[in-house]
């Protein structure tokens, strides 16, 4: 016996890394983080816009910060990577690299 238990081979692949972890459910964790990231985004700046319209007594600060807070959310997934396709590719049963498309055969 070489002293090793029977247990899972983590090194065959089997084992996700912490980025297939992430989009493991077909996209659906990307497409609600980006879901959170935009709604968050537009309601704190809906609500700093409002209360800037409030101190200055405007009307039009509130919608500025909506298309702020949106504009803001898709950055802050797109920095994060979640706006990107990463889903299996069905051939060959892997994820797509950036370059995979320009493989020599």
């Amino acid at each position: 016996m070489s002293g090793t238990s029977p247990g899972p081979d983590h090194s065959s692949g089997d084992t996700p890394t912490p980025d297939e972890a992430r989009f493991s459910n077909g996209g659906y964790n990307a497409g609600i983080a980006v879901l959170s990231y935009m709604i968050g985004g537009i309601a704190v700046w809906s609500l700093i816009g409002w209360g800037l319209d409030n101190l200055l007594d405007t009307r039009w600060l509130v919608l500025a910060g909506a298309f702020l807070g949106a504009a803001g959310g898709f950055y802050l997934s797109h920095m994060h990577n979640l706006t990107q396709d990463h889903t299996p590719d069905p051939q060959r049963g892997d994820r797509p690299t950036s370059g995979a498309e320009d493989e020599p055969e």
